[in-house]
């Protein structure tokens, strides 16, 4: 029982202060009862139609930052997704995640997961990405988002992008994906600039 009271007051401690970083940052000053989100922001949330703002250099390894990252990490693993966006759980700055874990494996057929291209993607964590097109050709498969319950659609997506930012640490990071992978990184960066994938779907 105590053991959980002091996690419970250290998680409201660090959510209070991230809050008060937050709004001294992008909002007016004031109480809030906001972001971060324990869930994932639903279509409708005028925080996904907007461009997330840089995390500012000095900010990247703060305490407030590091406490953003795991609140989007849990929420990923949560909700079982593959990718999530910072404005995914209420908050308009660049910071993305993603992990495809090879036990997902199971969840496909042998020539699914061929055909798609899936490969394990271990835990990745970036800050103000920055994702440049290596390959032009694009591939349509059916994709859904955690913001757009109940719904899916085929989109078209570059097969093979150069994803480079700050890893959580404040280290350059740069990684080269291919086929699903890809398509995760590519759908987490619509996201940080205000795009869900209804917009770009086949219609």
């Amino acid at each position: 029982m105590l053991v959980n009271q002091i996690r419970s007051f250290s998680t409201t401690t660090q959510l209070g202060s991230l809050a008060r970083w937050y709004q001294k940052l992008w909002r007016s000053k004031g109480p809030t009862n906001g972001p971060p989100y324990a869930h994932v922001t639903q279509v409708g949330d005028p925080v996904l139609r907007q461009k997330a703002q840089l995390v500012p250099p000095e900010a990247v390894t703060s305490p407030e930052v590091r406490f953003l990252v795991q609140t989007m990490i849990d929420v990923m693993r949560k909700y079982s997704c593959v990718g999530l966006a910072a404005p995914q759980i209420g908050i308009s700055l660049r910071i993305l995640v993603m992990e495809f874990k090879d036990k997902l494996r199971d969840e496909y057929t042998s020539a699914e997961y061929k055909i798609k291209e899936m490969d394990k993607l271990p835990l990745t964590v970036l800050i103000n990405p920055e994702l440049k097109v290596t390959n032009y050709k694009k591939k349509s498969f059916t994709e859904a988002c955690a913001s757009v319950k109940g719904f899916s659609a085929e989109v078209p997506r570059y097969s093979e992008v150069l994803l480079s930012g700050l890893d959580e640490n404040g280290k350059s990071k740069e990684l080269t994906l291919k086929g699903w992978n890809a398509r995760i990184a590519q759908h987490e960066m619509d996201h940080l600039d205000g795009v869900i994938y209804t917009d770009v779907m086949d219609r």
